[in-house]
């Protein structure tokens, strides 16, 4: 399950940011999935309760947003939300389309308990 090593670099991301910022504990983590980014959500989530024990994040919260597929056509410049299974531009039918957002998996916010 590649799930878990993605946890565990998470985790590690998320450790340095708590040494950084002098933090006490992870209160949540938030990502972004792209559905096209080969990464199951409800796996992750189950990887990162595995991840987490014994680290500054072990009581974390994770929460996953899921995001689109979205492409850029190279005909006529449109943007267009997708589907995962039909990458054609919405606005001119076209195929040479370009993928700009939807295959990434991205640390989008950390939630770190300092103390006064």
């Amino acid at each position: 399950m590649h799930e878990l090593s993605l946890c565990q670099d998470l985790i590690d991301q998320v450790t340095e940011l708590a040494r950084k910022h002098r933090a006490k504990s992870v209160a949540c983590v938030k990502v972004q999935i792209g559905q096209l980014a080969g990464v199951e959500p409800l796996l992750l989530e189950s990887a990162f309760t595995i991840a987490r024990a014994g680290t500054v994040a072990e009581q974390a919260e994770m929460i996953t947003e899921v995001v689109a597929p979205c492409v850029l056509c190279n005909t006529c410049g449109a943007e267009s939300e997708v589907t995962p299974s039909n990458l054609l531009c919405l606005a001119c039918g076209g195929n040479n389309t370009r993928l700009i957002r939807g295959d990434e998996l991205i640390l989008a916010r950390v939630e770190l308990v300092v103390d006064d």
